[in-house]
């Protein structure tokens, strides 16, 4: 892809490789020039799995301080960026993971408490992904809230490749799969998003 490309053959004149040697010799030129690389992709990908600006951008600022500070654990097994994004699929489901536990516990507390309230808080702000091309709002939403009620397998599998446009081959890659794996998970993925959002679209059209 031309921005991989880019990266490694920058105005600076670095390959991937001593990209990684000077991040690894924590050169702060390169790590600049690495997040001037990657900081689109990684926020395409973020808010694809959190559709929400604001929590978007932090997850990449984690993201990049977990490669500054692990870039000595890359092996060099995979590309740069294949590890980069992996990084990224992680956080993101690592938020989500903290979102949902801490929506659950909310129901843990006494209904007739005096601290007791409803959070109403749209959490689902951001529709513009250029993944979707659904002009409705609500059905963005459904969709969000029916992908992220799936199996946590499914749903990366699914947002890489429907919503942030990675490949099957890109995904057996961040993940760590095989193509034939990533291909068996997206077809149950299918099947249970059909039967989850059913009754919506029934009711809806």
């Amino acid at each position: 892809m031309a921005s991989k490309q880019n990266c490694s053959n920058s105005k600076i004149g670095l390959t991937e490789a001593t990209i990684i040697e000077q991040l690894k010799l924590k050169n702060t030129q390169v790590f600049s020039h690495l997040i001037d690389c990657y900081q689109q992709k990684v926020f395409g990908t973020c808010i694809s799995f959190v559709p929400n600006k604001e929590d978007a951008e932090d997850l990449v600022q984690e993201v990049f301080v977990e490669v500054f500070n692990s870039i000595n654990k890359f092996k060099g097994n995979s590309k740069l960026s294949t590890w980069i994004y992996r990084i990224t699929t992680n956080k993101c489901l690592e938020f989500i993971r903290k979102r949902n536990t801490k929506k659950r516990s909310g129901f843990l507390k006494p209904l007739f408490s005096d601290d007791f309230s409803i959070d109403k808080t749209n959490y689902f702000t951001e529709f513009n992904h250029p993944g979707f091309l659904l002009e409705k709002k609500e059905l963005n939403e459904a969709l969000f809230r029916a992908i992220n009620s799936l199996p946590e397998t499914q749903s990366l599998v699914f947002t890489l490749h429907k919503v942030d446009g990675k490949s099957y081959q890109e995904i057996a890659e961040i993940t760590e799969k095989s193509l034939s794996s990533i291909e068996s998970v997206m077809f149950r993925a299918k099947k249970n998003l059909q039967n989850v959002l059913y009754n919506y679209y029934k009711n809806e059209f």
